[in-house]
Formats: C-alpha cells, structure tokens, sequence
C-alpha cells in the first residue's frame, strides 16, 4: 500500500491519509471543502460552492495518485441537508460528464468542520507515478 499526499488537496485533518493506493487502485478519503492552502479553512459561503470546491480536492488527490474522475469506480456523497440533493446533483454530474459512476448519497446529522458536503471515492489507478 501506498500513501497519496499533495499539497493541491487539504491536508488530513486527522490520523488518517488523503488517499491509498493499492492493488490498481485509490480509496480517496472523504474530502471537505477545506481550502488546499493548509490553513484549515473551510469554505462557508453555499453548498454550490463547497461541492465545486470538494470535486477540486478530490480531483487532485486522484490526480496526485495516478487516477481521475473520469476513472471513478464509486462515490459516496454525504449531505447535511437532503434538500440540498439537487444542487450537488447537477455540480456533480457537470465535473463528471457523461460518466456515471456508482453511487450512494445519506443524509448526516453533521460533517467535519459543519461543512454541507462531502465525497469520497474509489478508482483505477491508470497511471501511477510513485
């Protein structure tokens, strides 16, 4: 197994790592809409803006693994509110284009740092680098 670490995603934030790879492939960790700066600053503005910037950490730690969205085998989706279901829907369904992963989406009592979303996901690995 190896561990994925890039300064283009939010550091964890516990004791855990950002991503694994292993077998051919990555198991993200879930990723917040934590700034990649290292200051522990989450975006509050809306979930519109938290699920954009979560799809960008997700994308560099799968990047930073030798994988991508486009390589995404399953994603988990947590929301604090079910009624914000629609938006990360179509934020989501943008970043990903036609491909179509599985997925399940539950509804939390709460999420590290309050944040409204996060993602999670597990991919091929199709170019690892390490």
């Amino acid at each position: 197994m190896k561990n994925v670490q890039t300064t283009k995603a939010p550091s964890a934030i516990g004791p855990y790592s950002q991503a694994i790879v292993t077998n051919g492939m990555v198991y993200t960790s879930g990723q917040i809409a934590l700034t990649p700066q290292g200051d522990d600053t989450l975006l509050k503005e809306d979930v519109a803006i938290q699920t954009v910037a979560v799809l960008q950490n997700l994308q560099a730690v799968l990047e930073e693994a030798g994988s991508s969205l486009q390589d995404v085998v399953k994603t988990t989706i947590f929301l604090a509110d079910m009624n914000d279901f629609a938006t990360v829907n179509a934020i989501y369904e943008k970043a990903f284009g036609g491909h179509k992963p599985a997925r399940s989406t539950v509804a939390v009592k709460t999420l590290p740092k309050n944040a409204l979303v996060e993602i999670d996901a597990v991919a091929l690995v199709t170019n690892y680098s390490f």
